[in-house]
């Protein structure tokens, strides 16, 4: 089992009580739910991937697992009659079994993989469509807009020329389009536009804004969300959203990630409560 890489500092942050109720709303490999559970809590756990849950071998008796978009968190939560929650926990980040095991293109580095990059095989729109199939200004404003590229423009035209010759069905075939844009490879430029393809596919951004007014309608007063952020984008939309709710970030920094891998070290934790007046 991968451990989320603010584990700790998530579990301090949320004082889990014991019989409390949390739910997980990013299930991924379990990391969080077996950790609250251990703790003494009771979890319903949510992942939009079907073969997170399937491949999942944790088995506790205060642990449900549901199939589900993290978006549509508070009905899930009244469906199964859980709630008002103590905490709920959203980790932004795929998690390791996705990005090596699900063949969906979500690395950039395994160039044989289809332009999928969809969470759940039951959304219709692929990486593959939006690629063969948006106008070039379409194109830049998904990478603008989803990754603050600076070679959007430059990426989109180079797009729309190669798949006139041939469509891009491929990792490889979206790598060597971004390589002719710039000139030279970049790791960092095609974490960017693969960032923005997979947000665009899942609607990550639209989900985030509903799972998050869901989550704060669903916690007690004394509540606590904790949000594990990967890049800025999805930091700005947990600070926007606290400001435009009346609810109040329970730091004044996030806490940060020091060690680990690139991505790793990009982890910021924000802790979010409801204002008691």
């Amino acid at each position: 089992m991968h451990t989320p890489v603010l584990l700790d500092q998530v579990m301090i942050a949320l004082e889990i009580k014991k019989d409390g109720l949390y739910v997980d709303a990013t299930f991924g490999e379990g990391g969080y739910s077996q950790a609250i559970v251990n703790a003494g809590g009771k979890v319903l756990a949510l992942d939009l991937d079907q073969s997170q849950i399937s491949n999942s071998q944790l088995s506790m008796s205060d642990l449900k697992l549901v199939e589900g978009n993290f978006g549509d968190i508070e009905k899930i939560a009244k469906e199964n009659s859980f709630y008002p929650v103590d905490g709920v926990v959203f980790d932004l980040g795929l998690s390791m079994r996705q990005i090596n095991q699900s063949g969906r293109g979500f690395s950039f580095k395994r160039l044989n993989e289809p332009l999928d990059m969809r969470m759940s095989l039951k959304t219709e729109m692929t990486a593959k469509y939006l690629l063969n199939h948006l106008s070039e200004a379409e194109l830049y404003e998904v990478f603008a807009k989803n990754s603050e590229e600076i070679n959007s423009q430059k990426i989109a035209r180079e797009i729309v020329v190669r798949r006139s010759f041939k469509k891009l069905e491929i990792v490889g075939n979206l790598i060597n389009c971004i390589d002719h844009a710039i000139g030279e490879p970049d790791n960092n430029v095609y974490k960017r536009i693969f960032q923005a393809l997979r947000i665009q596919v899942n609607e990550e951004f639209k989900n985030l804004k509903k799972g998050l007014d869901g989550a704060a309608k669903i916690i007690k007063n004394d509540g606590k969300i904790a949000i594990v952020t990967f890049h800025s984008l999805e930091d700005r939309i947990v600070k926007n959203f606290s400001r435009s709710q009346g609810l109040k970030l329970l730091d004044k920094k996030p806490i940060m990630n020091r060690r680990g891998r690139n991505f790793e070290k990009s982890a910021k934790l924000r802790l979010i409560g409801k204002k008691i007046i």
